[in-house]
């Protein structure tokens, strides 16, 4: 097998893969040769399947909501049908919320918690019997270093990611007798769409304009940058590799030093 398709004849399933990080992810998986199925709740506006297939794998994307059972078990039944198994699973759907605790509401505090957390357990639960299975499995889950820091104003959000630590170590320990390993990847700022949308909120908090926080976000990063998607494609690519097998239960923290 050529080394740089090393995944030819794999199939990655990706959520929130037609933007952002995932999408970053969906592609580099494609340069190495992976087959695709694309989840997320913008597939009907997205150009990502025939982007995809211009990479020379197969690519199916569809309408997928990770906060519901249904979704996942109607996208996952869908990627079966079409390539016969999932070997590798990227969980890179997500969202946050604005809010203290005091005035957060319910609805959104579940909804935040149902995306980020629940919905890797609904993807994991489908896939990981099957890598057991067939002895080879890849997990990434993707988390945040806010995980790790606080911050009163995206409690929800702090909460969740680091909930998906837990879950992450958790599924690394049941898969590892079996060659299923699983990780997760705590960027810091990346240059996404989702990024850009939360730091705009969080100018605002500050009486600041986008592009003073922007910038004050890149003086305070030890290396003066924002991280972009493709860093962080790379590691989960990395992570897929025979060689990687030894790396499992880890929090990969991409973040060009900064703690937030």
């Amino acid at each position: 097998m050529n080394n740089e398709k090393f995944l030819q004849g794999r199939v990655a399933l990706i959520t929130g893969g037609t933007s952002g990080i995932g999408r970053a992810i969906a592609q580099s998986l494609a340069e190495r040769g992976a087959n695709l199925a694309i989840g997320s709740r913008s597939a009907s506006q997205s150009s990502c399947q025939t982007e995809m297939e211009a990479l020379d794998v197969q690519a199916m994307v569809m309408n997928l909501d990770v906060a519901e059972t249904d979704s996942v078990q109607e996208f996952y039944e869908a990627t079966v049908t079409r390539f016969g198994q999932v070997d590798i699973l990227i969980n890179a759907a997500g969202m946050t919320s604005l809010h203290t605790i005091c005035d957060h509401p319910d609805e959104l505090w579940h909804r935040v918690i149902d995306v980020n957390l629940n919905g890797i357990y609904r993807t994991i639960k489908h896939c990981l019997p099957g890598m057991i299975q067939r002895k080879w499995g890849r997990i990434i889950n993707i988390a945040s270093t806010a995980a790790s820091v606080g911050s009163p104003t995206v409690p929800a959000y702090c909460a969740s990611k680091a909930a998906v630590l837990g879950l992450t170590r958790c599924v690394g320990l049941e898969g590892a007798p079996h060659g299923v390993t699983c990780n997760s990847i705590s960027p810091g700022w990346v240059e996404t769409e989702l990024g850009k949308n939360a730091m705009q909120d969080f100018a605002a908090i500050e009486n600041k304009t986008f592009d003073e926080y922007f910038e004050a976000v890149k003086q305070s990063n030890p290396q003066q940058r924002i991280i972009q998607p493709a860093e962080i494609a790379e590691l989960a690519a990395f992570l897929c590799r025979n060689e990687a097998l030894g790396i499992t239960t880890q929090d990969l923290t991409v973040s060009a030093g900064s703690l937030w």
